[in-house]
């Protein structure tokens, strides 16, 4: 990828210069309280750098999904706190996006001062479908940052057209930021020149989140490990009882055309062999390991079993490379959260090149408690990730290379 970077910007030099940054800050909140920090975390590098080098640092980013208006329950407060505390100095929160409330913290920013501007989809035109809306927005973004630069740092957007990550893009001087570039050289890892054997771990609720990752994979992998909910369509499209337990069965077509391109290629698909079946979705739910294949009629299962536990782990083991993303269970209940630990702790022990795609799979490494430095790489960006291993441009990446 040909782009320019943040190291080419601070070359130029930003000492009193504006730089817009979008950031990916879209954290779990537990009202007010912010249940895992590592998209703050990962942000704060880049941000780090710019402030340090002297530059006037306004960072966009959005919080949750609200309708294009202003909502306190997505407001970035908890956000600029908590990126104030990790960078050892205030970060002033802006009322607004582009509003006075912007203008004057932007206005009287100093330098190395960094200012966030209150959550971009707070605005329809951020997430809109039509592009002049979009420009409208991103040429008012821009006008916040006279003669300023853009760094595109939020891996978690660049799947997505819109106005802070795609158009803004053309208004201003752009650049990659660290963690876009680290994210991308990483996923190149997972696609060009792999080492092989190539082990894809792949859990989540829904079959049909992941059927454009799964059919690409397919032609690249040695092994793949399905679990988490997804798991049952699979059994299911194999013709087994799966009881209660979350169906696509809309999807069982063509999960049955991807057991059959699996067998025709060579390519080990890795079922369950046994799950906790529970009487309910509930963290004291009653339950009882069963086999996959003879799940009760009145069960659903919430987690992998103990057998499969050993089985996955084996399957990983002589691995050379291993793509984890979707968690084995309900992670979120103790009681469901052993066949994630399991998958996670074996990737923990391997000596492959292993990478843990965003979203739930990041999330259930630090609510386990695991070591973040025991994995090659954690993804702050779990769509991205799999949009990237479908082979699908990315927008916010192609907005970098001029393409927009």
């Amino acid at each position: 990828m040909s782009v320019k970077n943040l190291d080419d910007l601070l070359g130029e030099g930003v000492s009193g210069r504006y730089v817009l940054v979008r950031s990916d800050l879209n954290v779990p909140l537990d009202g007010d309280r912010i249940t895992d920090d590592g998209r703050v975390r990962a942000a704060l590098p880049t941000i780090s750098k710019l402030a340090e080098a002297g530059a006037k640092v306004v960072v966009t980013a959005h919080l949750g999904r609200p309708k294009g208006e202003p909502d306190p329950k997505y407001t970035l407060a908890p956000v600029a706190k908590r990126l104030g505390e990790l960078l050892g100095a205030e970060v002033a929160l802006a009322g607004d996006l582009v509003g006075e409330s912007a203008k004057a913290l932007t206005g009287g920013l100093a330098e190395g001062g960094v200012v966030l501007l209150e959550n971009v989809r707070f605005d329809a035109r951020e997430t809109s479908k039509d592009a002049v809306d979009r420009s409208e927005l991103a040429a008012e973004l821009g006008a916040l940052v006279p003669g300023g630069a853009f760094v595109s740092d939020g891996f978690g957007v660049v799947h997505r057209k819109q106005a802070s990550v795609y158009e803004v893009a053309s208004v201003l001087p752009a650049y990659a930021g660290g963690l876009v570039l680290a994210e991308l050289d990483v996923l190149k890892k997972l696609t060009d020149d792999v080492k092989r054997p190539y082990v894809v771990v792949l859990g989540g609720a829904k079959v049909s989140d992941k059927l454009g990752v799964i059919a690409n994979l397919l032609t690249k992998v040695d092994r793949l490990l399905i679990g988490g909910g997804m798991a049952y369509t699979f059994l299911k499209a194999q013709g087994h009882e799966v009881g209660e337990s979350l169906l696509q069965a809309d999807q069982l077509d063509q999960v049955r055309g991807f057991l059959a391109e699996a067998d025709k290629r060579g390519v080990e698909l890795v079922l369950p062999v046994d799950v906790l079946a529970a009487t309910g979705f509930a963290a004291d739910a009653p339950h009882e390991v069963v086999a996959a294949t003879a799940i009760p009629a009145d069960r659903q299962g919430l987690d992998i079993g103990p057998r499969t536990r050993e089985l996955f782990a084996g399957k990983l083991a002589d691995a050379a490379t291993v793509f984890w993303n979707g968690p084995m269970g309900v992670f979120e209940f103790e009681a469901f959260s052993g066949g994630t630990r399991a998958v996670a702790e074996a990737l923990v022990a391997s000596e492959a090149f292993t990478v843990v795609g965003g979203g739930d799979s990041a999330a259930a490494v630090r609510q386990l408690g695991l070591p973040e430095d025991g994995f090659s790489h954690i993804s702050t960006g779990g769509g991205a990730s799999l949009e990237y291993l479908e082979g699908k441009e990315l927008p916010g990446v192609s907005a970098l290379e001029g393409k927009n």
